[in-house]
C-alpha cells in the first residue's frame, strides 16, 4: 500500500517561513512556527516553506517559485500538512490524516496526551546519555537491539508508558525489570475508577500485597501470573521485582 504522503520532521530553528494571512488561524499558525524557532517572513523573502490562509493566488505564486505550501483548510493545495503535535520533547508524536480530518487528529491527540506521560522526554535523554553503556554491555547490534526493545516494551525496566521520574536511569543495568514498592491506596472499589497511573502499576506487578477489603475486581487488573498476597500491614522490604501495597481507604 502506497503511503499518502511521507511524514517529515524538520528542523526550523532559525529558518525563514512564509505565513500570508490575518485572522486567528493565521495567529494559530504563527505561534507554532515561532514555537518551533522559526523566522517568520512575508511573501518576497526567500523561504522553502509557507503557510497561506484564504489566498489562491498567493498559494499559485509561490508554487511557481518552487516553494512548499501549506494552505490552511484547502487540502487539495497542500504540498505539506501540518500535524497534530503531542510534545514530550525530545520525543515528538505527530497525527496526521492528510488534510481529511483535523478533529479526528485533534481527538487522537487528546487520547495520546493523556496515555503519555509528561517526562517521558527525559527518558529519552537517559537513553540518549546511555548509548556507551548499552554498547560496552551489549556489542553485537543484533543483541543491543533486542535487549533495549525488551526494556522498552510493555511491562518492560523502560516502559515508555510509566513515569519513570525526573533523572530516569536508562542504562542496561535495569534490564531486568522494574523493581521496588508502589503503594496504592484506593477510595473506590471500582476498577473503571483507577487512575492510569494505579492500573499501570497494577498491569506491570510482580506481586500484589493487598488487605482483606480489597475487592477482587481490583486485584485482577493485575497480570494472571502476578503473586496475589492477602496481609494485614504493607511489606516492609522489598522482593525482587515489582511489589504493589493495595489498600482500600
Amino acid at each position: 500500500m502506497t503511503l499518502p504522503a511521507l511524514p517529515l520532521f524538520f528542523r526550523l530553528d532559525g529558518r525563514p517561513v512564509i505565513l500570508i494571512g490575518a485572522g486567528e488561524a493565521a495567529e494559530a499558525k504563527r505561534r507554532l512556527l515561532e514555537r518551533a524557532g522559526a523566522v517568520v517572513v512575508g511573501e518576497s523573502d526567500g523561504a522553502a516553506l509557507a503557510i497561506v490562509v484564504d489566498d489562491d493566488a498567493a498559494v499559485a505564486r509561490l508554487k511557481a517559485r518552487g516553494v512548499l505550501v501549506n494552505a490552511v483548510d484547502r487540502p487539495e493545495l497542500c504540498d505539506f500538512t501540518l500535524p497534530a503535535i503531542v510534545d514530550r520533547a525530545p520525543v515528538i508524536v505527530a497525527i496526521g490524516t492528510g488534510g481529511a480530518s483535523a478533529g479526528l487528529a485533534a481527538a487522537l491527540r487528546q487520547r495520546l496526551e493523556a496515555m503519555l506521560p509528561a517526562r517521558l522526554g527525559r527518558l529519552a535523554e537517559a537513553l540518549h546519555a546511555a548509548r556507551g553503556a548499552w554498547r560496552a554491555r551489549y556489542p553485537e547490534a543484533g543483541e543491543r537491539r533486542r535487549a533495549i526493545g525488551a526494556a522498552l516494551a510493555a511491562g518492560g525496566a523502560l516502559d515508555p508508558l510509566l513515569d519513570h521520574g525526573d533523572a530516569p536511569d536508562a542504562g542496561p543495568s535495569r534490564a531486568g525489570g522494574a523493581a521496588g514498592i508502589v503503594t496504592l491506596r484506593l477510595r473506590s472499589a471500582d476498577p473503571d475508577d483507577l487512575t492510569l497511573r494505579e492500573a499501570r502499576a497494577l498491569a506491570n506487578a510482580d506481586r500484589v500485597t493487598h488487605r482483606a477489603g480489597v475487592s477482587p475486581a481490583i486485584l485482577d487488573r493485575a497480570r494472571a501470573d502476578a503473586v496475589r498476597i492477602e496481609c494485614a500491614a504493607p511489606p516492609l522490604d522489598a522482593a525482587p521485582g515489582l511489589t504493589v501495597d493495595v489498600e482500600m481507604l
